[in-house]
C-alpha cells in the first residue's frame, strides 16, 4: 500500500490513526547519590514531572554496582505534555531520525548527548551535563483491547501499526524526516 492510501485510509477512518501514546525519558547515570540527584533535577526542569529512580538488577564489580542500588531515574509523558516535549526534543535531533531507530511495531527511540544542546535549556555549572535516551511508543484508538484487565483480548493483524506507517504519520505530525 502507498503512502497516499494510507493517508487516505486515515481520514476516511478515524480509528487508523495513529496516535502518540507516551513518551518515555530515561537518564542512566551509572552510581548512587549525588550525580543521580543532579540527573533528577535536571530531568525535572526539562519535562515539569517528578522522575522515578530505577535500580540495578544485579550487581556488577567491574563498574562498581550493586544489586538494587539506583542509577538511573525515568519520566513517562502522555498527551499533551508527551507533545510539546516531543516538539521540542526533535528540534534538537534536527527533525530526522534514523529508519533503523523505528521498529515493526511503530515505535521507536533515538538518544541525545548533552541535554544543553534542547532549546530553552541554559547550562548549569553546579549540575553538569547528561545524556538521555527518548522512546516514543505509537498507537491506535482501540489498543487498549489489549492491555486491559477484564475483557482482554487480541488485536488483529489489519488494525497493527506497522513501522511505514509510523514513519508516514511522524512526517506528517512533526516534520519527522526518516534518514
Amino acid at each position: 500500500m502507498s503512502l497516499e492510501e494510507i493517508s487516505i485510509r486515515w481520514h476516511e477512518n478515524p480509528m487508523l490513526k495513529p496516535r502518540i501514546e507516551k513518551v518515555v525519558v530515561n537518564v542512566s547515570v551509572g552510581k548512587s547519590g549525588e550525580p543521580l540527584e543532579k540527573a533528577m533535577k535536571i530531568l525535572e526542569e526539562l519535562t515539569g514531572q517528578k522522575p522515578c529512580v530505577r535500580r540495578a538488577k544485579k550487581t556488577i564489580r567491574e563498574f562498581g554496582i550493586r544489586k538494587t542500588e539506583p542509577i538511573a531515574c525515568l519520566v513517562t509523558l502522555r498527551g499533551e505534555k508527551a507533545q510539546d516535549f516531543l516538539k521540542r526534543i526533535l528540534q534538537t535531533v534536527d527533525n530526522k531520525v534514523s529508519e533503523r531507530a523505528f521498529d515493526e511495531y511503530g515505535n521507536f527511540s533515538f538518544g541525545i548527548k548533552e541535554h544543553i544542546s534542547i532549546l530553552a535549556t541554559k547550562y548549569s555549572p553546579e549540575l553538569g551535563i547528561i545524556g538521555m535516551d527518548i522512546s516514543v511508543t505509537l498507537s491506535r484508538p482501540g489498543y487498549r483491547v489489549k492491555r486491559r484487565h477484564r475483557g482482554k483480548s487480541k488485536i488483529g493483524s489489519g488494525h497493527l501499526l506497522t513501522r511505514d506507517e509510523a514513519i508516514l504519520f511522524m512526517k506528517d505530525a512533526f516534520g519527522v524526516e526518516a534518514t
